[in-house]
């Protein structure tokens, strides 16, 4: 082997512990280190990217909604799944054809770590603003949910985002043709938003659709947490089953909800990447159904809160509020 040929194999030898340590750095990024879950591996399934109509986009994991909108202005993310949902995300992006750079703003609907988590790690490769409710942007500077959140103490932390920009109730975020609208449905989480825009299929904007990206409605919440009321908070159940019925009136021509077997988007999403036709997203139905089936869960959780309350002898001591 000639003496230069020597030269180069021990400069890339020298080189290996350098590049070893730099692949170590990036295998151990923080803000995609893996949250473990008994559903992570389930919600973290694959999916293939697709477009649901005109300028919006699927590139989510198989089981928790990420959305990309396109405009001339700049990309529109909605939501983040998962820490360890980050490269998948990236590539579908990619094999879109579209870039993480040009990803403008970040929305979220539920500062909850399956949506959340990967937030963080979008927002600063991406360098796009994200944007919350109130109260989503308070858990999501923490890194962890509200002590008033229902599955407080039961939800992992998160990566905690310093820069996130609120957005009232029915307050409009606008890029380039694209106008987002923020729809507060607290109830799941007390920041829980839901988003929605006219999806276009062309620069004339012909064949407009109302989107709907509706965060969970589900009434998930710890054993000792009341809906119905107890000496932390007044009774919460009107307030929810109003986001409910409101939700169920938004113009809504097509439902992406955050968990995709939520509302048969699982199903859809499967339809539409073989290409089925019409497209399966198109369902005037589909937000009156999510609601309405989510105020069934609903009732049932208020059922069961309330034969929990006779089994220990608890009575009311104030209107909608249950005391021990």
């Amino acid at each position: 082997m000639p003496p230069f040929a020597f030269s180069k194999l021990f400069a890339a030898l020298a080189m290996l512990p350098l590049s070893c340590s730099v692949l170590a750095q990036a295998a151990d990024d923080p803000l995609t280190r893996p949250i473990a879950s008994p559903y992570a591996e389930q919600w973290n399934r694959p999916q293939q990217p697709v477009r649901i109509h005109g300028d919006t986009y699927y590139v989510g994991v198989g089981g928790l909604s990420v959305v990309l909108i396109h405009t001339q202005a700049g990309l529109v993310l909605i939501d983040g799944a998962l820490p360890q949902s980050v490269a998948a995300i990236r590539a579908h992006i990619e094999e879109l054809g579209f870039r993480i750079e040009d990803i403008k703003f970040i929305l979220n609907t539920e500062a909850h770590f399956d949506h959340s988590g990967g937030i963080a790690a979008l927002a600063r490769d991406s360098g796009a603003q994200v944007v919350a409710s109130p109260l989503g942007a308070q858990a999501l500077r923490a890194g962890r949910v509200l002590d008033e959140d229902p599955q407080a103490g039961e939800i992992d932390p998160m990566p905690a985002v310093e820069n996130v920009r609120e957005i009232a109730d029915g307050e409009t975020l606008s890029l380039g043709e694209l106008t987002v609208t923020a729809r507060h449905t607290p109830g799941h989480t007390p920041g829980s938003t839901s988003w929605t825009w006219v999806s276009c299929e062309d620069e004339a904007r012909s064949d407009c659709l109302n989107v709907v990206f509706g965060a969970s409605l589900t009434p998930v919440a710890a054993d000792d947490f009341h809906y119905l009321g107890d000496e932390r908070h007044a009774d919460l159940t009107p307030a929810f089953r109003r986001v409910m019925q409101d939700f169920a009136k938004l113009p809504c021509d097509i439902l992406i909800s955050a968990h995709p077997d939520h509302s048969g988007a699982d199903r859809k999403l499967a339809q539409r990447v073989m290409g089925v036709s019409p497209n399966p997203f198109v369902d005037a139905q589909a937000c009156r159904d999510y609601a309405a089936k989510n105020e069934v869960k609903l009732d049932a959780r208020i059922a069961k809160e309330k034969a929990k309350a006779s089994e220990a002898g608890q009575v009311s001591q104030a209107p909608g509020a249950i005391r021990q």
